[in-house]
Formats: C-alpha cells, sequence, structure tokens
C-alpha cells in the first residue's frame, strides 16, 4: 500500500505544473489585474460597488460559479493531456526498470496513475477553484465599502453562498471525473504504446467504429449509426436542459448545492458509469500486460 501511495505521490510530483503552479499563477494574474483596474482607475469602484449592492448575493453566486465552471473545463482538459503524457512518461525517460524493481506490478502502476488522474490532481486544481472563490468574494466585499454600501454583517450570507457553491462545484467534478473516466484510461492505454499520438488516435476510433458500423450494417451515412449516437451521449455531461440550473437562473431563489446535487446525481446514468469504470480497468489491464511482454521483450 506504501508502494501504490509514493506512486500517486509520484504523479503529483511531476505534474504539480499543470495542476498546481499554473492554476495559481492564473489565479495570481487576474486578482493582479483586477487589482491593476481598480487602480489605474480602469474600473470605477464606486459603480463596481453599487452594481454589487443591486443583488450581491447573485452576482456573488453568477462569479463563483462561472470560475467553477471554468476550473472544470480547464481540468478536463489538463486530466486529458496527463493521460497521454503521464502514461507513457516512464518509457520516454528510461526510468521503466526502475519503476519495475518496485514491489508493484505493471498494472498497479498504472492503476496510480489512473488514481492520481481522480483524487489528487483534481484535488488540487479545486483547492486552487477554492482560492478564487475567496479572492472574487474580497474584492466585491471592498468594492461595497468602498461603495459606503457594504457592511460586515453580510458577510454571514456571502459564507453561506460560498458554501453552497464550493459544494456544488466539488459535486461537479467528482461526476465529471466518474463520467469521463473510461475516455481517460482509453487515452492512458493507447498512450502506453503510442506515446503522446494517443489524444488524436483516441478521437479518431469513435469515427473508425461508426464507419465499420455503417459498411457492415448499412444506413444513410457513418454519422447515423448507433455508434456514432453512444458516443454522441456518453461524451455530453447530463446536465441537460430543464434541469436545476435552468430553474435557478430564471427564478430569484438563492442557489441550493442540495438540490443541484439531486438533480445532477437523479441525472447521471450510473449504469453507463458502472460499465465505464470496468472498460477503465479492462483498458488497464491490456495495457499493463502490453507494458510488461513489450519491456520483456526489449
Amino acid at each position: 500500500m506504501k508502494a501504490f501511495i509514493a506512486l500517486v505521490r509520484r504523479e503529483f510530483i511531476e505534474h504539480k505544473g499543470a495542476f498546481l503552479y499554473g492554476p495559481l499563477l492564473l489565479v495570481v494574474l487576474l486578482f493582479g489585474a483586477t487589482i491593476l483596474a481598480f487602480t489605474v482607475g480602469r474600473v470605477d469602484a464606486r459603480f463596481s460597488g453599487a452594481m454589487f449592492t443591486i443583488a450581491p448575493l447573485r452576482i456573488y453566486e453568477l462569479g463563483f460559479l462561472g470560475f467553477g465552471m471554468a476550473w472544470s473545463l480547464y481540468l478536463i482538459a489538463t486530466l486529458f493531456f496527463y493521460c497521454a503524457d503521464g502514461f507513457a512518461a516512464d518509457k520516454r525517460n528510461n526510468s521503466m526498470l526502475f519503476w519495475k524493481s518496485m514491489p508493484v506490478t505493471d498494472f498497479k502502476v498504472l492503476l496510480s496513475k489512473l488514481a492520481a488522474a481522480i483524487t489528487i490532481l483534481p484535488g488540487t486544481v479545486y483547492g486552487v477553484a477554492l482560492l478564487s472563490g475567496l479572492l472574487l468574494y474580497g474584492v466585491a466585499f471592498v468594492t461595497t465599502l468602498i461603495n459606503g454600501t457594504g457592511s460586515f454583517a453580510a458577510l454571514g450570507s456571502i459564507a453561506a453562498v460560498y458554501g453552497h457553491v464550493a459544494l456544488a462545484i466539488l459535486v461537479t467534478m467528482i461526476c465529471g471525473l466518474l463520467w469521463y473516466l473510461p475516455f481517460m484510461a482509453l487515452v492512458g492505454a493507447l498512450a502506453t504504446a503510442i506515446g503522446r499520438w494517443a489524444i488524436p488516435v483516441s478521437l479518431l476510433l469513435p469515427s473508425i467504429g461508426a464507419m465499420l458500423e455503417w459498411v457492415t450494417l448499412g444506413g444513410l451515412h457513418p454519422f447515423t449509426t448507433h455508434t456514432w449516437d453512444y458516443m454522441g451521449y456518453r461524451t455530453t455531461f447530463p446536465l441537460t436542459e430543464d434541469g436545476y440550473i435552468d430553474v435557478w437562473f430564471l427564478g430569484k431563489e438563492p442557489f441550493n448545492a442540495i438540490s443541484y446535487t439531486t438533480d445532477l446525481i437523479a441525472r447521471m446514468d450510473w449504469a453507463q458509469v458502472g460499465i465505464g469504470a470496468a472498460f477503465a480497468l479492462a483498458c488497464l489491464y491490456v495495457a499493463s500486460e502490453y507494458r510488461r511482454r513489450s519491456n520483456a521483450n526489449g
């Protein structure tokens, strides 16, 4: 178990630039640009403070939710590049024999990479997302104080909004990781054989599958096949229209993380999540066998 934890920690150490330093740098740049905008007069603090007093909690909610969506998209995109790079890193930097000397199998080594992709690495980005939310609220609160309409009594309401949105971002990230787990595992498995070319090759596989179905079973064209329809369904995050977000956005009620979580969990196809998890483990097993046999023959 200690060896497995060490492998997961290694993934964080080797990729903290993309999952820690990069996001922190983005937050610092955005925060610095915001402060500079107020300092040099590009933004009128009094006007901004007045805007925040119109519907302060709604603006806090929308701002933090916007940050959360942006960080979730950043996380998913970065994780695919991590899988393409991390699963091929041992072969590329000639450290394969060193890691194979550890008391773990090739399957556990690959499993540790996938475990890092759904635990410690997303957790780091989530922490940065929480920090960006705090800075957002800090800027908003200061502008209301400058405007003369802010008060420390409003901090309790802001804290409640912060807690609800933070929980919603966390649940969204977890559900997103579970939903896209088989795709990350597929990219990682391909990376053990073809390296960083795994991403474009994995994007071609649905087209190839749809083409084969069209050739063998017929149809108008490859994009009307069951394969293509299934991939379209499976790549779409189940946060569909007419859900809680749409109702909340058009209404006047404060954002409620429990209602959002309940709605999202109800819309998740958990059978597909289970199938995806089994597919991910199968991909890792095949990749570990290829890795073991290729190294033995090499």
